[in-house]
């Protein structure tokens, strides 16, 4: 398997594009403004699009999602307890997104950042097409088996960031999104992020996870699960 990182301009947010041998490919996030060099890559290539995988459902990982969903024609698929931001990049951010809770409000930070890239933050397009895994409870227990052309992904829940937070775990390799980063943790100051969720993410999800683990977190480098529980602040005594 090859992975080819694309970083957003907001926030740094990187999407993967996971290749299998055969041809096939798998899109992890879909940050704003990546969808040309993804695109770019999947054509120059000649490689299957099978889906757009989504961590978690803030706005700064979904951007593009669907016009990539459109222009690959693949379905974007999430937890199902994210779903729900999708139709409302913003306003489900909270201050970080809208502070008067308006979908489209270019006052909050996130929504200037996006401004900044060139961006009009109104032209944000919701993706059409998008099927949901997991349930609306806490199911971190039951692990999702998606076969996506010749990948085999396991998506594990680990909500506390947001609640429907979700590990994509593939060959020796964890894509994490914001719930762990190199040296930290994602915030749980967001609607629908908790504290006490999230302790328990690390404790029976991140910690459990082999130690050889490749970390590719939603932001920043790439780090190794033994890495981490030796030296991430967060996970002291997990």
């Amino acid at each position: 398997m090859q992975v080819v990182t694309v970083e957003s301009p907001v926030f740094g947010a990187r999407s993967s594009v996971l290749v299998h041998d055969d041809g096939s490919c798998v899109v992890i996030d879909a940050g704003a403004d990546v969808a040309d060099a993804i695109l770019g890559f999947v054509a120059d290539r000649g490689l299957r699009a099978t889906a757009v995988l989504i961590t978690h459902g803030h706005v700064d990982h979904t951007w593009d999602a669907g016009r990539l969903s459109e222009a690959l024609d693949v379905p974007v698929r999430l937890h199902a307890a994210d779903a729900y931001r999708l139709a409302d990049p913003f306003g489900t951010l909270g201050v970080l997104g809208s502070p008067t809770g308006a979908p489209h409000d270019p006052s909050g930070p996130l929504a200037q950042a996006i401004a900044a890239t060139g961006i009009d933050p109104a032209s944000y397009t919701a993706p059409q097409r998008v099927e949901t895994f997991g349930t609306l409870g806490d199911d971190r227990s039951a692990d999702v088996l998606l076969q996506l052309g010749g990948l085999r992904v396991v998506a594990r829940h680990a909500p506390g960031h947001t609640q429907g937070s979700t590990l994509y775990l593939v060959e020796d390799m964890a894509f994490t999104g914001d719930v762990l980063f190199a040296g930290s943790v994602g915030r749980t100051d967001l609607p629908g992020g908790d504290q006490a969720t999230m302790q328990r993410t690390l404790r029976e999800v991140v910690a459990t996870l082999p130690a050889e683990t490749v970390v590719v977190p939603g932001h920043g480098p790439t780090s190794d699960i033994a890495t981490e529980l030796a030296g991430n602040p967060y996970l002291g005594g997990l």
